[in-house]
């Protein structure tokens, strides 16, 4: 943040934990016990991957452990086996994706299958590639090992209680994200998941049911209420890169500037 700081932005490191949005201005409510008045905010809280209490998660994560599959990650596997780890569309796609490069793609589930947690076209597309994709069900990683980065994995089948390791250096944790929201409950118009709706993914009843106060529709950040723009992986159906949430965020002070010309 020297940046900002060079620009004349106050910088305040501190939680925010409520949003008090029954006036204007608006003010967060921090952890310290103080609070910050503002005409426009810029909600850029983030989200956090579920993560599942592994020893050495953390310390591996980056040099081995994932959650993305990109290009880049894509490239760094090629010729390998690796691990995708859940059973929703995220980890679908991911599972099809660096079948393309990766030697064999092991997809670990807890439950029995992946017909209630995946699309019929991406279980289907799984099935088909079972010469590249291995589906290992009712099984979960039980240990990461490995020096500077990882190097083997071991998981195990909860229903007969068998272990296996392989020298696996690459796991795709794709078992979604839970979005910082909750300080903004009451506030703005979330999705079923917690993610802030902004701009076009505002429907016409969220709008009624968020009482609206301008003429205008909403910028194409802002959030139901006027003047508070969401960026980044808080925001419902964001890309999920970190380019993409720098892009936003400045996109969004061009429309904090319009906003308080008015």
């Amino acid at each position: 943040y020297s940046q900002a700081e060079k620009f004349g932005a106050e910088v305040l490191i501190d939680q925010a934990v409520r949003l008090d949005c029954d006036r204007r201005p608006y003010r967060v409510l921090l952890e310290s016990g103080g609070a910050v008045s503002a005409r426009t905010i810029v909600i850029a809280s983030g989200a956090r991957y579920r993560k599942p209490p592994l020893e050495n998660l953390e310390r591996f994560e980056g040099s081995g452990i994932y959650y993305g599959a990109t290009f880049v990650e894509a490239q760094l596997c090629g010729g390998e086996e690796v691990v995708v780890v859940g059973g929703g569309n995220s980890a679908g796609q991911a599972a099809v994706y660096l079948a393309q490069t990766a030697a064999r793609v092991y997809i670990l589930v807890r439950a029995g299958g992946l017909k209630e947690s995946m699309s019929r076209y991406l279980s289907r597309r799984i099935e088909e590639m079972r010469a590249k994709i291995t589906l290992l069900t009712h099984t979960e990683i039980v240990a990461l090992l490995g020096g500077d980065r990882l190097e083997s994995v071991r998981w195990k089948n909860n229903e007969t209680g068998v272990t296996d390791e392989k020298p696996i250096g690459h796991v795709f944790m794709m078992t979604g994200a839970e979005p910082n929201t909750d300080w903004l409950r009451g506030c703005v118009v979330r999705d079923a998941n917690g993610y802030v709706k902004t701009g076009s993914d505002l429907s016409v009843d969220d709008l009624a049911a968020a009482h609206w106060p301008l003429a205008r529709q909403p910028h194409l950040l802002e959030t139901t209420l006027s003047g508070v723009f969401a960026v980044g992986d808080v925001r419902e159906n964001s890309v999920k890169r970190v380019a993409s949430a720098v892009g936003e965020g400045s996109i969004s002070i061009s429309f904090v500037h319009q906003v308080i010309a008015q």
